[in-house]
């Protein structure tokens, strides 16, 4: 069975996501997640499902501390779900095309250091834009700037509002995350 790291730094929705969508099959499953943020519901999401928990400082994870731990878990894929640190280049040398990201719009817009969240929606809706999507696209040493694996699109309307964008982007990483990672790993 294939083993997936999780880095997340938020509630962890997508993470949970992933972790039950591998906890049904025999591809993989997630063996533990990572995260910076201490107080953050992705903890809680995982030690309810009995995934162990790496909780670590932005100096640690620039310097080798990280790297070790991973490079003990020994990972077929590291997925990150709403991490908002920029990943070390030691960790994308040591994996590479083995990291991959989820970013709440259609890359190369609406990408780069800042660009996450609703800070997106609020950009894409007052933009005008008449569609939105996800990008998931493997890690490399620059922001959103990695290869893209995979992008879904979404319409939106006139009366859309950030609050609406962000449910119809959520919608688009629950259903498909999971099966591009799935597909990914099947390679």
């Amino acid at each position: 069975m294939k083993k997936i790291i999780v880095f997340a730094s938020g509630s962890g929705s997508n993470a949970e996501n992933i972790i039950k969508h591998f906890a049904k099959t025999k591809i993989a499953k997630v063996v533990s997640v990572f995260t910076n943020n201490a107080s953050a519901k992705v903890i809680e999401r995982a030690k309810n499902h009995q995934i162990s928990v790496e909780i670590f400082s932005k100096t640690e994870l620039l310097e080798r501390n990280i790297l070790q731990k991973i490079e003990k878990i020994d990972p077929d894929l590291i997925v990150l779900a709403g991490f908002l640190l920029k990943f070390p280049e030691n960790i994308i040398e040591k994996y590479p095309n083995k990291i991959i990201n989820i970013h709440p719009a259609l890359l190369p817009n609406y990408g780069g250091k800042g660009m996450y969240g609703m800070h997106i929606h609020r950009a894409v809706v007052e933009n005008k834009e008449k569609e939105t999507g996800i990008s998931i696209h493997f890690v490399n040493e620059n922001y959103d700037e990695g290869a893209i694996i995979f992008q879904k699109n979404v319409a939106l309307t006139e009366e859309d509002t950030a609050e609406t964008v962000a449910e119809k982007i959520h919608e688009l990483e629950q259903k498909y995350f999971p099966e591009i990672i799935s597909r990914l790993l099947e390679e």
